[in-house]
């Protein structure tokens, strides 16, 4: 690789939408062929990624094609919807050190319908899923951490894929 090429706006940007994939493929193993049911909050912190990742796509094809000032601003939108991701991911994390509360849905217990006829089949077909419990850690984080440092990184390689259109 020459120094051109490590200096352009598409090595980052790649950088990211391949770490963005494979974060959300690793969520979707985890939850498909390991069977950790995600609970609400880790799947509003999926949002970022299924939003983001079409998005920064379409931006490393725009760099590619010289599209500099639209991919700038998808690039921008990327940038947000990672911090906000982060943030998700930080209020989760925060949930399950038992910092603050969580929503009511996420502590384990779900609302039934008051129908007495429905209440047994929505007993059997109920998935409790706690979002107060780390279902997995590795060296201390959680998924909902390991989210944060992700979508912290996608965010940063994003800016500097900005940083270095611009500069184009």
């Amino acid at each position: 690789m020459n120094q051109k090429t490590l200096n352009s706006p598409l090595l980052p940007a790649i950088v990211a939408l391949v770490l963005g994939t494979a974060t959300i493929a690793g969520a979707w193993f985890f939850e498909l062929v390991i069977g950790l049911a995600p609970c609400p909050l880790c799947l509003t912190q999926r949002w970022p990624y299924y939003i983001g990742l079409p998005i920064l796509a379409l931006a490393v094809v725009l760099i590619s094609n010289g599209a500099k000032v639209l991919s700038q601003i998808l690039l921008v939108a990327v940038i947000v919807l990672f911090i906000v991701g982060a943030a998700y991911g930080t209020y989760h994390s925060g949930v399950e050190w038992r910092l603050w509360e969580g929503p009511a849905g996420c502590s384990g217990g779900e609302e039934l319908s008051a129908d007495v006829g429905n209440l047994l089949q929505e007993l059997n077909s109920a998935k409790v899923v706690s979002c107060i419990d780390a279902a997995w850690r590795f060296l201390g984080l959680s998924l909902a951490g390991y989210n944060v440092i992700i979508s912290i990184a996608i965010a940063a390689l994003s800016v500097i894929a900005f940083v270095r259109l611009r500069k184009a």
